[in-house]
Parts: structure tokens; sequence; C-alpha cells
């Protein structure tokens, strides 16, 4: 009850602050509305064909890599002790993650890179273009972010014939 005093008291009330990204493209709508529809099966006005795949493309950079400095105990039920994990580790570099989700299909393709950048993303898309059933797919959307302030989306169509745009 006391922290709860303090909190009400308090002039920061984190329960109540709501933050969002302003989307300053005047298209915006439209294009969300692209890929909001590729996410719910509808591509310029008509249902998807089954043999349409939608694809989301993502990347996490700069992800510290670690190492613990001991090896972590598992949990033993006969002492009534749970897994026992070092706090202390050694810092082994920042890697990239990149991943790509089939939306409908809940398949995750996903990598590792030293760094970010058009050869780790274009390896990522090869990932999955050479995979059973993309890369016979008649036509595989490609939902990337294409600005780093998350104002907006781009899509990508790739088909048996490559990339159409």
């Amino acid at each position: 009850m006391t922290v709860w005093r303090w909190l009400s008291e308090d002039a920061i009330k984190p329960w109540q602050h709501r933050s969002w990204i302003f989307p300053r493209d005047p298209q915006f709508t439209a294009k969300a509305g692209r890929i909001l529809d590729l996410y719910s099966g509808r591509w310029e006005g008509e249902l998807l064909h089954p043999g349409h795949y939608v694809v989301c493309c993502d990347e996490k950079p700069s992800i510290h890599a670690r190492a613990r400095t001991h090896a972590t105990l598992p949990a033993a039920p006969a002492i009534k002790r749970g897994q026992r994990v070092e706090h202390e580790y050694e810092r082994t570099g920042a890697l990239c993650y990149l991943a790509a989700w089939d939306v409908k299909r809940a398949r995750l393709f996903d990598r590792c890179a030293p760094k970010d950048g058009i050869i780790p993303f274009d390896q990522l898309v090869d990932q999955f273009m050479s995979a059973e059933p993309y890369s016979k797919a008649q036509r595989v959307f490609v939902v990337v972010e294409t600005i780093a302030s998350n104002c907006t989306s781009g899509v990508g169509v790739f088909g048996l014939g490559g990339h159409l745009g």
C-alpha cells in the first residue's frame, strides 16, 4: 500500500502515459492498407490464390552476444532447486538478427549476421525463396520496412520469374 500511495501522489504516472509514432507520410493510410490487405489474404481487391504467399521480414541490429562465465545448471527436482543461470558474462561482440515470417502458415526463417545491410537481407530472402513451397510459388509477397523511422512499409513481389516489383 505504501508504494501505491507514493505512486498516486507522484507527478509521474506511467500507467497514464501512452506513446506512439505519428505517421508523417501523407500516403500512410493507403500504404498501410495494402499491407493489412495482404495480411488478411487480399491483393488489389482480390483474394490471394492458394499458390501465393505473404512473408514479413525485419531485422534487429546490434544484439549483444554474451557468453556466460559459468555453465547453466539444470533444475534438480530431487532437491527442489530451479535452474541456475550465472549472472556474469563476457561480451562477444554484436550481431544482427534477421527474420522472415510466413504470416498465414506460421513458418519462421531466421539468421544472424555480423552486421545489417543488403547482403544479409538478400541471404535471408534466398533462404526462404530456395525452400519449398516458396521456390515454386506463383507469387511471394515480401513485406519489408523501407525506412528507418517505421513510418511506412513496402511490398516486394517475387514470382517464378524473379522479382516482379
